[in-house]
């Protein structure tokens, strides 16, 4: 999905540097990896601007990012900066985690403490979520929505996604969230197997990235 903004898209350009705005490592290292791939760099925001906590409150992937984006975007005025809302989306959980993805382990249980859950916590309810399904009915993609904004305003919003399978135990040391539990019938590795390198040449941010790289106004 390619949602344009007020800017035309142009053909595909290297470019000095792409502001990221997250404090997850595991995105950043993703998008570095997809921007590699492009000769591409990948900053975070500038050190001293500590990225204030947004509410997702969104009901969908784009809701999320373009709120984030739009908000991050007014730290880092005059330049374009990039966010993201992704997730696992399963069919049998009829779309579940979702936007939930980060925070799935607490969902639903009143006691518990705002902000994301531990990677473990989420993949152990989502197993015990998928326990008895059927192999063949755990089908399941990774999608991500990534908008751009400049002095807060949404200029574009991209999207890619990743089609796999979920297993019924953890494989590999890479990745994180629900890496080691999304396996990619392609390469016939979870993402936690692959490397980085290959990681971006498939994964639904990579994917979105590549997006927004051939929209992106020359500077």
């Amino acid at each position: 999905m390619l949602r344009r903004g007020s800017w035309r898209p142009t053909a595909l350009f290297l470019m000095p540097a792409v502001f990221i705005a997250t404090s997850n490592a595991g995105k950043l290292r993703d998008f570095t990896g997809a921007a590699a791939l492009l000769g591409v760099t990948i900053q975070g925001m500038p050190k001293g601007r500590l990225l204030p906590e947004v509410e997702e409150d969104g009901h969908t992937f784009e809701a999320n990012a373009r709120k984030k984006a739009s908000e991050y975007s007014m730290r880092q005025p005059g330049e374009i900066v990039l966010a993201d809302d992704s997730g696992l989306v399963v069919d049998a959980l009829n779309g579940a985690p979702g936007v939930h993805s980060a925070r799935y382990a607490a969902l639903g249980i009143p006691s518990s403490t705002p902000g994301n859950s531990d990677d473990g916590a989420n993949n152990a309810r989502l197993l015990r979520e998928l326990a008895g399904v059927a192999p063949e009915r755990k089908t399941a993609r990774f999608v991500c929505v990534l908008s751009a904004a400049r002095d807060g305003q949404v200029l574009a919003v991209f999207s890619g996604k990743a089609e796999g399978m979920i297993l019924t135990a953890p494989r590999g040391t890479h990745g994180f969230g629900y890496d080691p539990l999304f396996f990619f019938p392609g390469l016939n590795k979870t993402f936690a197997e692959l490397s980085a390198e290959e990681k971006a040449q498939v994964s639904h941010r990579g994917a979105a990235f590549r997006e927004f790289l051939r929209w992106c106004p020359t500077p």
